[in-house]
Formats: C-alpha cells, sequence, structure tokens
C-alpha cells in the first residue's frame, strides 16, 4: 500500500458532496484507500454512503479495516483515546487515516489541519489536502481553472472549508509557498 492516499471524512466528503469523487480515481487509480472509521462517519449520510460504496463497488477505492491485536490499532486508539502527554485526542477518521499512513508509508488526505498538522509532523508523514488533490487535477490536464473555480464554489456551498475563496486564489497562494 505504499504510497496509498488515507482519506479522512472531511477530505473525501468535499468530493463526494458535489459528485466529483471520479477525480479520486482518475488522479490515484488504485491507491485511494477509506478507513473503515471514515466509511462508518460517511454512512450517517445517505447520499454520501452511496457515493464511497459506488467508489469500493466499482474498485476504484479500497475499504480498509482496523483489526484489533495490531500495531495500526493499537496507534488508531492511542490517538483516539490516549494520547501521550501534549498530545490532544482526536477523531475517529483522522486517527484511522493518520495510523494508516504511518504503517502502510502512505498519504494522509485531510483538510483538518488544526487537529493533525502535529501528528503530520511527528510521523513525518506526507499529507494533502482538498485543495492540493485539485492542483493536482489542475496539473495533469483533468481540470481546467474554471472548472476548478466551479467545484471550489460547489464545494464552498456544501460548508467545505478550503482555506481559500477560489481554486484561482489557492493556485495563487500554492505558487507563492513554492516559489518563496
Amino acid at each position: 500500500m505504499t504510497n496509498s492516499l488515507f482519506f479522512d471524512t472531511d477530505c473525501v466528503s468535499a468530493f463526494l458532496w458535489v459528485n466529483e469523487q471520479r477525480l479520486l480515481s482518475q488522479l490515484y487509480p488504485d491507491r485511494v484507500v477509506i478507513p473503515k472509521p471514515v466509511y462508518n462517519e460517511l454512512s450517517y449520510v445517505p447520499h454520501l454512503k452511496q457515493g464511497v460504496d459506488s467508489l469500493i463497488n466499482n474498485h476504484k477505492a479500497k475499504l480498509e479495516h482496523l483489526n484489533v491485536d495490531t500495531e495500526l490499532y493499537n496507534l488508531y486508539h492511542k490517538l483516539t483515546r490516549n494520547p501521550d502527554p501534549g498530545y490532544k485526542v482526536i477523531g475517529a477518521g483522522e486517527a484511522a487515516s493518520i495510523a494508516m499512513a504511518k504503517i502502510y508509508d502512505g498519504i494522509v488526505a485531510s483538510n483538518n489541519l488544526s487537529d493533525i498538522n502535529v501528528y503530520i509532523n511527528r510521523f513525518s508523514l506526507k499529507h494533502l489536502t482538498t485543495g492540493d488533490i485539485l492542483v493536482d487535477a489542475f496539473k495533469q490536464g483533468i481540470i481546467s481553472e474554471s472548472q476548478g473555480n466551479q467545484i471550489w464554489a460547489n464545494m464552498l456551498s456544501k460548508r467545505r472549508l478550503l482555506g481559500a475563496s477560489s481554486f484561482t486564489e489557492y493556485l495563487g497562494l500554492k505558487n507563492k509557498q513554492q516559489s518563496g
């Protein structure tokens, strides 16, 4: 599972809310992983569950379970219930994606930077946000800047927090970061 992307609920749901999950499988074929706790959280909203089920049933994403008495489960449990001193408890979806990325040498796909950055840094994990994924789609010619702006606006209308008011603005921020 090296280089798999382990999605938390917020990141994958940003695409599911606007019916753009196809971008994930186009960009990352055979690399999209939905941790079981994320699947459980998505299952509370019927159309999100339907979208993630479609990804899994069409082999565009893999559902990954956390088996008890494994290193993976122990790390997940620690992050969700009993973190080291100075670290805070995080949600099940974030914890599962972090634990899986650490154990399987993968990438965390999450927008929840305030909760996860400390663990991303602690475990030296690679990380992508919804914005980064849309930038990848743009750079690979899967979407135009105009399409990116429309997807971005649709995500914002579904109350997704993306860190910029438009895709164009986000592209500008990323370009500044890379040149600075």
